[in-house]
């Protein structure tokens, strides 16, 4: 198993293996291209980044549904199953896009409505469209207890808008 590496933007030089890449056979909306991908990131944080392995500067911020809604249940569609190459619930993996403003980040988002489903055998994986409709794209991640707190602290120490 040789180590392999890619130069980011947001982490310099990542080593990887090749059982790390998760390939999206279509790409992920708004980089149908880009189709190999890897988890970046601290180990103890709750984000992490899927790291675009065909531009460096490409990375989304992800998280573990679990992490914002406990609650959380997609419904996938079968065809989508198929795509990644299996429906055993023990094979699959979801992760969540968020959005995190810059400056703002008591206003981050969770893309509920369009969820990662991963194969861990196979490491294919692909953005869905769950077929719960209650599921919002932009689902606001703190209550606003929380916000505000994260808004106040962010303003007295000189930042946030």
């Amino acid at each position: 198993m040789s180590e392999l590496k890619i130069s980011t933007s947001r982490f310099g030089e990542v080593n990887y293996s090749e059982e790390d890449v998760l390939t999206f056979p279509r790409g992920i909306p708004a980089f149908e291209d880009k189709h190999n991908w890897i988890l970046a990131g601290s180990e103890d944080s709750a984000i992490k980044w899927l790291q675009s392995l065909d531009d460096g500067d490409l990375a989304l911020p992800v998280t573990s549904p679990d992490a914002i809604r406990p609650d959380y249940n997609a419904r996938i569609p079968d065809d989508e199953l198929k795509l990644i190459g299996s429906a055993k619930p023990s094979d699959l993996a979801l992760l969540i896009v968020v959005a995190i403003p810059e400056n703002a980040a008591w206003n981050m988002t969770a893309n509920l409505r369009a969820p990662i489903l991963i194969n861990l055998k196979t490491h294919k994986a692909v953005q869905v469209i769950a077929l719960n409709e209650e599921y919002p794209i932009r689902h606001i991640v703190f209550p606003e207890d929380v916000r505000e707190k994260m808004k106040a602290s962010a303003q007295r120490n000189g930042g946030g808008n």
